[in-house]
């Protein structure tokens, strides 16, 4: 059964925040809606929660320049509400969908590069994943290994290194390969930290946590704790 907080993330909500996110609010240092995507899909995913402080910053900038508080509040309500959808999305292995901009110069194809450097980024907003992964750091580099070729640091590393790389042709259907497998690949990042938080190595987000410590102030820059603020049942849910 779908939780009803995330099926009330609608398509206009979306296009709302895509619309804020492109706005002079950011002076350009706003993510785009993919890239937020990407990030939060990390975010929610490691090992141990990382403060909302700390990726909302990475997504937003350091000084949006709200018009109000009420314009500062509807953008950070969007932004939680659109994590706690990614996040109910994951943790009930429910199907979804990538959201992908087309390159400007290409408008057939798909930016699948930025999708996946933001996933990265986001992996490195808390702490160290493979330090976390411990004896399954292997596992981890393999389940990673997709999105570092979509980004193209593998074969940046290759030439880097002088190491041989693939032909023209294999890395055409490595890349088309990793492209169609992406969603289930960021499901199956999801498990791996799941598996491992379920046993008890580490602690993460789960559905019934708040995405941000209760004594944590608000971004919204209130001066207000966050859950007596934008982080409010009544405001995310």
């Amino acid at each position: 059964m779908s939780d009803p907080q995330h099926a009330r993330f609608t398509e206009a909500d979306l296009d709302r925040l895509e619309e804020l996110l492109d706005s002079a609010i950011f002076n350009d240092q706003a993510m785009q809606l993919d890239e937020l995507q990407a990030l939060i899909c990390a975010v929610v995913s490691g090992p141990e929660v990382v403060p909302t402080s700390i990726w909302l910053t990475a997504a937003l900038g350091e000084s949006p320049a709200y018009a109000s508080a009420e314009q500062a509040n509807e953008v950070l309500t969007l932004v939680m509400s659109f994590y706690n959808d990614i996040a109910a999305t994951l943790q009930q292995d429910e199907p979804w969908e990538l959201i992908l901009y087309p390159f400007a110069d290409d408008p057939d194809e798909l930016d699948f590069a930025a999708w996946a450097d933001a996933y990265i980024y986001g992996t490195q907003l808390g702490n160290d994943w493979y330090e976390f992964a411990g004896d399954q750091a292997e596992d981890l580099s393999e389940l990673l290994q997709s999105l570092f070729l979509l980004n193209g640091m593998l074969k940046e590393d290759a030439e880097k290194n002088q190491e041989r790389w693939i032909s023209a042709a294999d890395e055409k259907l490595a890349i088309s390969r990793a492209q169609e497998e992406l969603p289930e690949l960021v499901s199956a990042i999801y498990d791996f930290w799941r598996v491992r938080r379920s046993a008890g190595e580490g602690s993460a987000f789960s559905g019934g946590e708040s995405p941000a410590g209760g004594s944590e102030t608000c971004p919204c820059g209130s001066g207000k704790k966050y859950q007596q603020c934008c982080g409010s049942p009544a405001k995310l849910h």
